[in-house]
């Protein structure tokens, strides 16, 4: 028997939008047909057992009050399987109107399958050159009526003439075995975005950008393989991936060529774009530094502060422990008074807990000119602890290297540069670097870097011609 003489079962569900695990039905609407012939129709409000959201009432017109008598799934879910049974399930979007057909059957105890098509991806195959797939986008190009949309009848309706026209072009019988196979997996590749998008990312380390349909950037990841990380954001079941991929209308790519610069770039996209499926690295981190000045007695005195504008400020850390203990270090090494390095003591710089060895300045038994000898030895060693450097990585071609710059312990920055271009000294280097803002984020990645790495591909102070 051909394909497209199958039985057919068009849907369309209106939902209270929480999510694919916590969405519930409002209204369902079931079109049975025999090939391009109208069978039976069905069509009722559903009572989702849940408050109704202001802004999915603002959307479908679908209010508390409208469902409050409305027979709850159970109650419908014998006609939703006998409307379905022995048909293709067919929607524009379908894996949403399945899956959540399919949860609503799961929590009654019962499995709900069928075999399933797309109204969306067919329309790609089949009538391809389309501005936009949005089902009231497309049936206005196409000259069909669109009556009562966001309503599922209404939606329903409109998805039945479109799937009529899809069953009589040329070479739908193709088409539909094709996305009948139970082993192709275009039916969880995200219904609103242009194949040669994909087909155009590189095997390569980057950065890539998902974006929606008004190209605003609402995912920022990075990958070492651009095409095989990006696929698996399209065949993983999890609700958050699945609910950004119906969002997903654009993708942008930036090649970075190895995978330290792309961890960097996606932090500084993510810091950036602040895009809506990205948890990680969105939260602010403070940064504190140790810090130093000369008190009313002439002291010099060292702190830990919250990063601000000070001029003598020395070291940069973004967590506050940290911070303490390097200065701990630094008051025992130099045997500096732990009073004088604001570490929580009294009068008597001897109850701090660990630090034994102050000469006395605090009470006078030794000269303030000969403690700050020692307190600048100390601040030079703080100094000299800010490295400057630049860690070599592979380019974006086998012509090109790449160097991420660090200087006075922070980072600057990276750049791209032929091999053919001598580069002996930082500041030569910097002429090559794209400036990026340092943040706590940027600073984990490098620490990472230099902890795992142990100092390999890093060049110190001077750079001999690659």
């Amino acid at each position: 028997m051909s394909v497209t003489n199958n039985y057919f079962a068009v849907v369309d569900i209106e939902t209270t939008g929480k999510g694919l695990g916590g969405n519930r039905i409002t209204e369902i609407c079931i079109v049975r047909m025999h090939g391009t012939e109208i069978v039976e129709k069905y069509t009722t409000l559903i009572d989702p057992e849940c408050l109704i959201p202001d802004f999915i009432t603002s959307l479908t017109g679908i209010d508390n009050e409208m469902v409050a008598t409305a027979p709850v799934f159970q109650d419908v879910a014998e006609e939703v399987e006998r409307m379905t049974r022995d048909c293709i399930f067919v929607a524009h979007n379908v894996n949403f109107d399945y899956n959540i057909i399919r949860n609503e059957f799961k929590r009654l105890g019962h499995e709900f399958k069928r075999k399933k098509l797309c109204t969306v991806r067919l329309s790609r195959e089949l009538i391809p050159g389309m501005n936009s797939y949005s089902l009231g986008r497309l049936c206005n190009s196409l000259g069909i009526a669109l009556n009562n949309r966001h309503r599922a009848e209404g939606d329903t309706d409109a998805t039945v003439s479109l799937f009529q026209r899809l069953l009589e072009t040329e070479d739908c019988e193709a088409t539909f075995e094709k996305f009948l196979k139970g082993t192709n997996k275009e039916g969880t590749f995200p219904p609103h975005l242009d194949r040669s998008q994909f087909s155009q990312l590189p095997d390569a380390p980057g950065v890539y950008l998902f974006k929606n349909q008004a190209h605003k950037v609402i995912y920022v990841g990075k990958a070492i393989n651009l095409r095989k990380r990006v696929l698996s954001h399209f065949y993983t079941k999890k609700s958050k991936s699945y609910l950004m991929c119906q969002e997903i209308h654009h993708i942008e790519h930036i090649p970075t060529g190895n995978e330290l610069v792309a961890l960097l770039q996606e932090a500084d996209l993510i810091r950036h774009y602040y895009p809506k499926y990205n948890n990680a690295q969105k939260k602010p981190r403070r940064a504190y530094q140790i810090l130093y000045y000369k008190n009313q007695l002439g002291i010099i005195q060292f702190a830990v502060g919250l990063v601000k504008s000070y001029d003598s400020a020395i070291v940069t850390h973004y967590n506050r422990s940290h911070a303490v203990e390097q200065l701990e270090e630094l008051c025992a090494e130099f045997k500096l008074c732990p009073k004088y390095c604001s570490l929580k003591v009294q009068d008597d710089c001897s109850s701090h807990y660990k630090i034994k060895n102050c000469k006395g300045v605090c009470k006078k038994e030794e000269m303030v000119s000969l403690y700050n000898i020692r307190a600048n030895q100390a601040i030079e060693a703080l100094r000299a602890s800010n490295a400057n450097y630049v860690i070599k990585q592979p380019g974006r071609t086998q012509h090109e290297n790449c160097f991420i710059l660090v200087k006075d312990g922070e980072y600057q920055g990276y750049g791209f540069v032929d091999q053919n271009v001598g580069i002996s000294s930082l500041a030569e280097c910097e002429d090559y670097i794209d400036r990026k803002t340092t943040n706590y984020h940027t600073n984990q990645i490098l620490r990472s870097y230099l902890d795992k790495h142990n100092g390999q591909e890093i060049i110190y102070e001077t750079l001999q011609a690659s």
